[in-house]
């Protein structure tokens, strides 16, 4: 994968030691804890020397640290710059996701996997006085939400198992999931039929229905969440037929080189 990138990024006459360089942020992005120049060097399937060389500059703009263990981990000059990501991907969506209360009643919410888990980086609120309401910023593991299922129903099987197996499938709530194969098999279900459930699984008495946003090389999900008795069962095909569209044209939007005020995705009809 490493070398089909690199001779991908050579043949559109891009910068072969950046696509390196990036390669390794990603590579530290995936274990808790540090990784040793080796280790990073054969997984990047680059020599070591050039493998600390990248490092070496990546750790002298802030990107990379290198730990008292000598590993190497990603650095704070990350943080700002994926805050700075996470609120303007946060704003391109939240016009749609004000259509989307207007349309359901109920909260929405844009949200991304980052590492093992899946962070919120934009809601509407309902107006209902009764609502779900999730902070920004907050992380949540994928297995007992509807938007990490949606997202981890983006990824081949192999990988959904292995983030499991680094963060467990600890149960929230009586009705949360903590077997991998029936994970899986709903994960199945959700490629399906294009849409996830959260029935109480991660909160009593919460329903939530999410959708994947099909947006390049991040894995996004678009949710409507409310109190059981309100987003009933029944409703929510009618509300997953709703997102599916307008997650689309996000998509869309993201995709596009122009994203601002008048270029946001359609209306909900």
């Amino acid at each position: 994968m490493v070398n089909d990138a690199l001779t991908a990024t050579r043949d559109a006459g891009g910068v072969q030691s950046l696509a390196r360089g990036l390669k390794l942020l990603q590579l530290l992005g995936d274990p808790p804890s540090g990784t040793s120049v080796s280790e990073l060097a054969e997984m990047a399937g680059l020599a070591p020397a050039t493998t600390h060389r990248l490092l070496r500059t990546l750790v002298a703009c802030g990107y990379v640290r290198q730990l008292p263990t000598r590993d190497y981990a990603l650095g704070p000059t990350l943080v700002r710059l994926g805050e700075s990501a996470g609120r303007m991907l946060g704003s391109w969506a939240r016009p749609s996701l004000a259509r989307l209360v207007e349309a359901t009643d109920e909260t929405a919410n844009f949200a991304l996997l980052d590492g093992d888990q899946v962070v919120y980086v934009a809601q509407v609120p309902s107006k209902h006085s009764m609502r779900m309401f999730t902070e920004l910023g907050r992380r949540v593991m994928p297995h007992c939400t509807a938007v990490g299922k949606a997202v981890l129903a983006q990824l081949p099987d192999d990988e959904v198992l292995a983030i499991l197996s680094r963060t467990g499938m600890p149960a929230q709530t009586p009705r949360t999931k903590t077997d991998p194969a029936e994970l899986l098999d709903e994960l199945r279900e959700v490629r399906q039929c294009g849409y996830a459930v959260d029935n109480g699984e991660q909160e009593i008495a919460v329903r939530c229905v999410a959708v994947p946003v099909p947006w390049g090389p991040a894995r996004g999900a678009i949710s409507v969440s409310g109190p059981a008795l309100r987003l009933q069962v029944a409703d929510t095909e009618k509300v997953a037929g709703l997102m599916m569209g307008l997650a689309a044209e996000i998509a869309a939007a993201f995709d596009a080189k122009e994203v601002g005020p008048t270029a946001g995705p359609a209306a909900i009809h």
